[in-house]
C-alpha cells in the first residue's frame, strides 16, 4: 500500500505486522495522516525491506513468523539509528522491556487505538528529525567580541591581544544586550524585562551592574564603552 503522489521528502514508515487487518489498519490510518508507507508481513521481509528503503521509522511487532521481531530490532539497531516503534501484546511486559532496553524508542500495546498510534509516530518522527538549533556566531563589535553559545567575552588591547572577561551572568547579558545593537540607546526598563527577566529588581539596580561592567571593562584596559543617555538609559559606544 504505497501513495505514489506523495512527495520523497515525506517520511516513509515501514510497517511490519503479520495479521492483515491490523496491518492494513495501521497503514491506512498513517497514509491518512500523510506518510508514506511501506508493510511487510514477517522477519525477513522487513530486513529486506529496511535494507532496501531506508524509511524515516519502522513499526514493528515483537512476534512474526521467520525472524522474530527482537531479532529484527537487534539488526536494525546494529545499522543505525532508525527510530523503531515496538508493537506488543498486552501481557508482554518482558518484551516490551527488552526492546526498550535494547533501543526502541516506544511502544504500542495490542489492542491499540489507531489514532494514538499515528501520534506516537508523528512524536518519534519530530524528536529524531528535528534539526539542531544553529550556531550563533560571536558578536564582534569594536574591541568586544562576546560568544553568545560558550557564554564568554573579551576585549582586544592595542596590540590585538584578546582580554578575557570575568563576569555575572547579569553583566554577560547586558554586555551581550549593548553589544547586539552597538549606538542603540536601551532603557533601563527595557535592560531590567531582557536581561533580569527572573528578576523584581528597580531600575537603579541597573545602574549597579553596569557600574560593576564597566570597571570590568576598565581593568581589561578599555574604558568609556558605556555611554549613560541622561534621562534615558544605556548604550554601546564602541568607536571614537
Amino acid at each position: 500500500m504505497t501513495s505514489f503522489s506523495q512527495p520523497t521528502s515525506t517520511p516513509l514508515v515501514l510497517v511490519v505486522e503479520d495479521e492483515p487487518n491490523i496491518a492494513g489498519v495501521l497503514s491506512a490510518y498513517l497514509e491518512r495522516d500523510g506518510l508514506r508507507i511501506r508493510m511487510a508481513h514477517d522477519g525477513e521481509e522487513a530486513l529486506q525491506s529496511f535494507r532496501q528503503l531506508r524509511p524515516d521509522l519502522v513499526l514493528l511487532d515483537i512476534h512474526l513468523p521467520k525472524v522474530d521481531g527482537v531479532d529484527v530490532l537487534k539488526m536494525i539497531r546494529s545499522d543505525g539509528d532508525v527510530p523503531v516503534i515496538m508493537v506488543t501484546a498486552l501481557a508482554d511486559d518482558v518484551d516490551k522491556l527488552l526492546a526498550l532496553r535494547m533501543g526502541a524508542d516506544d511502544y504500542v500495546v495490542k489492542p491499540f487505538n489507531p489514532p494514538e498510534v499515528v501520534a506516537r509516530v508523528r512524536a518519534v518522527l519530530r524528536r529524531t528529525q528535528a534539526k539542531p538549533a544553529p550556531v550563533a556566531a560571536p558578536i564582534r563589535v569594536g574591541p568586544i567580541e562576546i560568544d553568545v553559545e560558550a557564554h564568554s567575552a573579551a576585549v582586544y588591547d592595542d596590540q590585538g591581544n584578546p582580554v578575557s572577561l570575568s563576569l555575572t551572568l547579569t553583566e554577560f547579558r547586558l554586555l551581550a544586550c549593548l553589544a547586539a545593537q552597538p549606538r542603540r540607546c536601551f532603557s533601563r526598563s527595557y535592560l531590567i524585562e531582557n536581561c533580569l527577566p527572573e528578576s523584581d529588581a528597580l531600575e537603579r539596580v541597573i545602574d549597579s551592574h553596569l557600574s560593576k561592567l564597566r570597571r570590568k571593562l576598565q581593568l581589561a584596559g578599555q574604558d568609556g564603552l558605556i555611554e549613560t543617555v541622561r534621562g534615558i538609559g544605556y548604550r554601546l559606544w564602541p568607536w571614537d
